[in-house]
């Protein structure tokens, strides 16, 4: 593959806007690829926290069905005719201790989940920043290559204003806490 040529200097006095143009378009796809990268990590983290909150859930789940088999095995020690009554009294006590002993587990299992949650929804707004930063970013190299083909300085500038929003949003995303 060969590289492409370097403009002659009478192709650069013809049109002058092709090096300040070209480096503009340059530096924008530098910062796409830059933004581009920090929402894939964003969405990484984001999918990760996901699958951490929902094990916490499926094991405040277990703790609750933990809970209520012993609450119910403790009812039912508790309501039956037993033929050794200090047995079934100290089998019951221990079951329902186990019991309580759950519920107090569930509330801090709980409280992880919605932190967990919590910072999920916090990369998920970042991930929203950073992929708009990026489709602002992939205008303005589009609207700046349109000068290219035109020789207008109209589309140089409105993809310079476009670019800086872009960047603008994206690094709003850095900042979200």
């Amino acid at each position: 593959m060969e590289l492409p040529e370097a403009p002659k200097k009478h192709e650069l006095e013809e049109n002058p806007l092709i090096l300040p143009v070209s480096i503009t378009m340059s530096i924008l796809a530098v910062l796409v690829a830059s933004v581009t990268l920090l929402g894939h990590r964003a969405h990484t983290e984001e999918l990760l926290l996901q699958a951490r909150a929902s094990d916490q859930w499926a094991f405040y789940q277990a703790k609750n069905i933990r809970r209520h088999e012993d609450q119910e095995t403790a009812d039912i020690l508790g309501t039956l005719v037993q033929q050794d009554k200090e047995k079934a009294q100290a089998a019951r006590e221990k079951y329902l201790k186990e019991g309580e002993r759950y519920e107090a587990d569930k509330d801090q299992i709980s409280d992880k989940a919605k932190e967990l949650e919590n910072e999920r929804d916090l990369y998920s707004r970042r991930a929203d920043r950073f992929d708009g930063g990026e489709g602002l970013l992939e205008v303005a190299l589009v609207i700046c290559s349109i000068t290219m083909l035109t020789d207008r300085r109209f589309f140089w500038y409105g993809g310079m204003l476009i670019g800086a929003a872009g960047v603008i949003l994206a690094v709003t995303g850095l900042f979200l806490h």
